[in-house]
């Protein structure tokens, strides 16, 4: 079990609950996905530089491309000013989206369509 550093520890708003994870596309700045990351996969993340989350569904850590060799190289990482959610700049490698697209964020909705 890894264990994040006691001073980034302090900079998140609750560090026992799972923290929203931006993850950006470092070269073209498209948002790739939206995961969750808890402290240890967070210490994880900042010590191998691969892009590791908590599993909601799996109810376990993951890391990004582990099965399907779609890795994510994390560039940055940073906290938005609240400390309750997460940034991850990375090199994408292959399709971020588990449906084979490159983001996750491939549905357009129409402005002004109830």
């Amino acid at each position: 079990m890894s264990t994040l550093d006691p001073a980034i520890l302090a900079l998140l708003k609750d560090s026992t609950s799972l923290i929203p994870t931006i993850v950006q596309d470092d070269s073209s700045l498209e948002i790739l996905m939206l995961a969750y990351s808890n402290s240890e996969s967070l210490a994880l993340t900042l010590q191998t530089g691969k892009a590791t989350y908590w599993s909601r569904s799996r109810k376990e850590l993951w890391v990004k491309g582990a099965t399907s060799g779609h890795v994510q190289s994390v560039v940055a990482v940073s906290l938005d000013c609240d400390g309750d959610s997460i940034l991850f700049r990375v090199n994408q490698t292959g399709p971020a989206c588990h449906t084979g697209e490159l983001t996750c964020f491939h549905t357009p909705l129409n402005l002004g369509s109830q």
